[in-house]
Formats: C-alpha cells, structure tokens, sequence
C-alpha cells in the first residue's frame, strides 16, 4: 500500500456508500466517490448502463492523477420482481440487477487489474455483497441474491488468481442494515418478525460495515485475500 492510497467508491453518497467515505476521510487516503450525478468528490455514471463502468474507471483515474489502488464496489439495487410477472418484465428486472450489481462490479474489477498489471504493482478490491449470497433472499428478490452470490464467488475467483501479483480481494456480507433501503423492506416484510430471525436484536448501523470495509482496504494482512466477512447480527452463521 502507497503511502497515500487512491480509492474509488462505488455508490457513495446515500447508505453504506456514505458511511465508507464517511470511515476512509482523516484517514490519509485520496478517494473519488460515484453516484447518479456529478457532484462535489462524486462522478456520475449510470451503471445500468453496459459501457458506465469502463467510463466511471477512466473519469476516476484521470480524477486520481492516474493512479487507483484500492476499488470498494459499494453500488447495487434492491428492487423486486413477482415471480408471476410477465416474462418481459422478469427478464428486464434481472437483466438491470444484474448489470448494476455484478456486471458492473465485475468491469470495474478487470479494469482495476490491467490497471496494477501495467504499473507492477498491486492493489486491493473490497466488494459490498450481501448475506443473501449464502442465505438466499425473498421470493420477490432471487436475482438479487443470485448477483450477490455472483460476487462472492468473482471476489474468490480474484484472490485465487492474482495473489501472486499482489491484487488483494476482500467481501463483506452485511445483513439487514439500516438505510433507507433496508427501513422501508423491514416495514413491508414486517419489522417485528424480521428482527426476531437477528439474534443480536438490531440491525446493523451503516458505519458498522463501512468500519469494515476501511479496515480491509487500508489494514488487512495479505493474508487475509479471500476472506468474506459477515455483518448480520448471527442472523445467518457459516
């Protein structure tokens, strides 16, 4: 690690996004965060989109004076689709999910390799998946659980790749976790019920994740490549 590592922060200005930029500043570090528009320390790019992520990669370091070492994929959707829906409607509904939370992930993941693999040098890639990856989701959320699966596995599949050339690959599997997203699901799914299946009583605070996230971006031995770290309140133990 640099002594002042370069980072981009995928969705970072609402939720667990904003609590990452919020645990990496007085850090020592330079960070670029994205969202759906351009804004102060923000680039936006739409990430539904098939070209975004090679876009947003490119703004970012040119942003970064040309140099990224760390990428934290934080930007994904939390949106349902009835399995009774018509066939048009399921597939753009897994189509998007997909794009946006593994897809796009994945692009930038490959960009940040070339990227290392052209200067010598390495880096770190810390992704935002989710319990669901293990547990599964709704009835209303299989692509959801199906593209936070995807990720875990593409998080593996790097740390075992390119160990040797020093590319670090970390997840974090937060549960429910309390932004805006995650209050109104609680409050359709029945709140009450849900945080009984959460033997810790509570949902998890964003800064509790974003604390991890840092920790794996800035701190993690080497020899941690690999590790998904769950934060569920033991809702889901492995």
């Amino acid at each position: 690690m640099t002594d002042q590592p370069h980072i981009l922060v995928t969705g970072s200005t609402r939720g667990i996004g904003a609590a990452i930029a919020g645990a990496l500043e007085g850090r020592g570090v330079r960070f670029v965060g994205h969202g759906r528009a351009d804004g102060p320390g923000v680039l936006g790019a739409d990430l539904a989109q098939a070209e975004a992520a090679d876009g947003l990669w490119d703004r970012a370091l040119a942003a970064l004076d040309g140099r990224i070492d760390v990428l934290v994929n934080n930007a994904g959707v939390f949106e349902p689709i009835a399995d009774d829906a018509p066939t048009d409607e399921w597939q753009a509904a897994w189509g998007r999910t997909m794009q946006i939370n593994l897809q796009a992930s994945a692009d930038l993941c490959r960009r940040a390799i070339l990227h290392w693999r052209e200067r010598r040098v390495g880096g770190r890639i810390v992704n935002v998946a989710s319990r669901a990856a293990y547990r599964g989701d709704s009835p209303a959320h299989w692509h959801y659980a199906a593209s936070k699966a995807g990720m875990v596995a593409m998080t593996k599949s790097i740390a075992r790749g390119y160990a040797g050339r020093g590319v670090l690959a970390f997840a974090v599997c937060p549960g429910f976790t309390m932004t805006g997203m995650a209050e109104d699901y609680l409050a359709s799914r029945g709140g009450d019920k849900l945080l009984a299946d959460i033997p810790l009583g509570k949902v998890a605070d964003p800064e509790e994740v974003a604390n991890a996230v840092a920790y794996l971006a800035l701190e993690a031995p080497p020899s941690m490549t690999g590790a998904v770290i769950d934060i569920n309140g033991a809702s889901f133990v492995r």
